[in-house]
């Protein structure tokens, strides 16, 4: 199962430079890396990212990240994946731009 980061092109950038990272500022002051299911990744846009353009949409298999990731209530009680540990660079299956259209992120097929 594919779960999604988004990042900040500069976020991104810095992923790419250090091949590790804590994640994006709420990340860190949460003290894990949060993430979106694919049915979760549009409405995490919409509240978190709202009008922002040059992000980046990060896939990563659920499966490869062991017990680093726990699945823990949120927004209404869902359940979303947070990992407590660093993010790397060797973690990410793929990774494409998030283009904002018309005040909408533009989600690849399949994804939200």
């Amino acid at each position: 199962m594919l779960i999604y980061k988004i990042f900040r092109s500069e976020e991104w950038s810095a992923l790419q430079a250090d091949g590790v990272t804590q994640g994006a500022p709420v990340d860190i002051a949460d003290g894990f890396v949060h993430f979106s299911t694919a049915a979760q990744a549009a409405e995490t846009a919409a509240k978190h990212f709202a009008g922002e353009d040059g992000l980046v949409l990060l896939a990563l298999e659920a499966d490869t990240l062991g017990e680093d990731l726990k699945w823990e209530p949120s927004r209404g009680g869902a359940l979303f994946p947070h990992l407590y540990r660093p993010l790397r660079m060797d973690d990410i299956a793929w990774h494409e731009p998030l283009p904002l259209v018309g005040g909408t992120h533009q989600f690849p097929k399949g994804i939200a």
